[in-house]
């Protein structure tokens, strides 16, 4: 995936610790495709809610259910940053609120072969980022499991619907939205790329576009969705997400063996 140079407004940069530590809050329990820089709303859940638990003792670490267990999604499942990228660790996420919310519900249509779904976000930053600076991102993964070939159609619904939702309005700004196909990642994948007017975080408009990335991979019968927000409105990084990606098929590989 090519790489894209990432502006970021340069009050974001050399912040200290202790001011970065209430928006992080903030973004890490509101996040979601329709939080902290993006979506404004939260999708509706998919049509069966499943609970899901992490094999890990530690609450913090557990991805967050959404019903009656069946299957049991562990935290190993899902992908952690290796330290040079990880602002923060992993931490569970409300999976309505980390599925990404275009035109509709195009992420939040698992159906009633749902066996199991949970979410968890990570945050990441730049390599070599003075500890100081805020994050450069977060990506927030959620994983579904289905019975049958839940998962097939899972992937075949959210490509039609996106299709149909080549832009949409964002706190009144239009989105633009692009999809083609992820090569070489799990059984099948879609990567798709939202575009809008960039600004700084007063609003001022920078006179730039801003970009960020959703992938939809299959693995089986698993179907994770990662939806990557840069911080406070910039861009995300498509490095970051590529490499997330195929590390986030082998962690679910793993987990099913």
């Amino acid at each position: 995936m090519t790489m894209r140079n990432r502006t970021r407004h340069p009050s974001a940069r050399g912040r200290t610790a202790s001011v970065l530590s209430l928006p992080l809050l903030a973004a890490l329990t509101l996040s979601g495709g329709c939080g902290a820089g993006e979506d404004g709303t939260d999708p509706a859940p998919s049509a069966t809610s499943p609970t899901t638990a992490a094999a890990s003792s530690s609450p913090s670490d557990r991805p967050s259910p959404t019903g009656d267990a069946k299957v049991v999604i562990p935290t190993s499942a899902f992908v952690e940053l290796p330290p040079e990228l990880r602002k923060m660790p992993r931490r569970a996420t409300p999976t309505e609120q980390a599925l990404p919310k275009l035109c509709g519900n195009e992420f939040g249509t698992g159906g009633r072969q749902v066996t199991a779904s949970a979410s968890m976000t990570v945050t990441y930053k730049q390599p070599g980022d003075d500890p100081t600076y805020v994050p450069q991102g977060m990506i927030h993964q959620t994983i579904f499991t289905f019975a049958g070939e839940g998962a097939a159609d899972y992937v075949r619904r959210v490509r039609d619907s996106v299709e149909a939702c080549p832009s949409y309005v964002r706190a009144g700004e239009s989105v633009t939205v692009e999809s083609r196909p992820l090569p070489g990642v799990g059984d099948e994948a879609v990567l798709l790329t939202r575009t809008w007017p960039q600004a700084h975080p007063d609003g001022e408009r920078t006179g730039g576009d801003a970009t960020s990335q959703i992938a939809v991979i299959r693995v089986d019968g698993v179907a994770t969705v990662l939806d990557d927000q840069g911080w406070e409105g910039t861009s995300g990084s498509p490095a970051v997400l590529d490499r997330v990606a195929r590390e986030a098929v082998r962690a679910i590989e793993a987990w099913q063996r």
